[in-house]
């Protein structure tokens, strides 16, 4: 294997993040998964790029409670728990309480957070829950957990509840962002700025490069290469009456990334299953 960040396709019309991060010595980190109807694509896949009948996930990253990151992962310890070898799973995953009573409750956070929670004993030996400034070393790759749910936080308590970390690679860094909302972005950007630490080559988009953190974070950061987890109607903001038409703002965060001005490359989920090679 080759050290490189790898972007899957969405298997449905439906925005996900799937992610899978391979070390030069062996090692294979996953990011979320996408649904469902996702998992045999994301098995298959792993299989082809490690070799292997059954690969192994030497850490999987679960950012946050939303069905179109979690479910996959679901489905694989539910049906396909025999075709993996599995090392450890990274989390910090609220209480469903915590989305029930949020001021604005969020049931696909609840409905995800309850089903995580009844299947951890199947990978309760496994678990691995992560606070921010933990680092961690897998194989050549160094991760840095930069940030973990803010309890203070209290509006899009779903998306804000991800985890945001670093991965250091082939001498190359990765962000990842999730779906950080705006108000988990300023705390990160009001904790760091000007220090390089969100400073990154390659950024994952937040919330699939729509309504996340701010221009100003991505000043910041200021990447080469963008990922974006977005299908072809979500870059467009396309939902059936033409560009940039719907209610979601990808079309302005290109605007930004293009005035920030240094990016070189995008790699987008409508483009297909990618390897950017570190």
């Amino acid at each position: 294997m080759k050290n490189a960040i790898h972007l899957l396709q969405t298997q449905t019309p439906i925005q996900m993040q799937s992610n899978i991060i391979t070390t030069a010595d062996g090692k294979v980190i996953a990011v979320d998964g996408g649904h469902r109807q996702d998992a045999c694509y994301f098995i298959n896949y792993l299989k082809q790029i490690t070799g292997e009948e059954k690969p192994r996930i030497d850490a999987w990253f679960l950012t946050h409670a939303h069905n179109d990151h979690f479910d996959c992962f679901f489905e694989v310890i539910e049906n396909h728990f025999d075709e993996i070898e599995l090392g450890g799973v990274y989390f910090n995953i609220p209480s469903p309480q915590f989305f029930a009573n949020a001021p604005r409750p969020e049931n696909d956070s609840v409905r995800t957070a309850t089903k995580f929670y009844e299947l951890l004993p199947k990978f309760a030996d496994k678990i691995v829950v992560v606070f921010g400034g933990d680092k961690y070393e897998i194989g050549e790759a160094k991760i840095d957990i930069l940030y973990t749910p803010d309890y203070d936080i209290v509006a899009n308590v779903g998306n804000n509840s991800s985890i945001v970390f670093k991965v250091t690679l082939g001498g190359k860094t990765i962000l990842m962002l999730a779906d950080a909302g705006v108000e988990s972005g300023n705390k990160l950007l009001a904790k760091y700025k000007g220090t390089g630490v969100l400073k990154a080559d390659i950024c994952q988009m937040a919330h699939h490069g729509q309504a996340g953190v701010t221009k100003d974070f991505y000043a910041e950061v200021s990447p080469e290469v963008c990922i974006w987890c977005a299908p072809k109607w979500l870059w467009d903001n396309d939902a059936g009456k033409g560009f940039n038409t719907h209610c979601f703002r990808t079309v302005e965060v290109r605007q930004w990334m293009d005035e920030i001005g240094t990016v070189k490359k995008n790699i987008v989920d409508m483009d297909g299953t990618q390897e950017y090679i570190l």
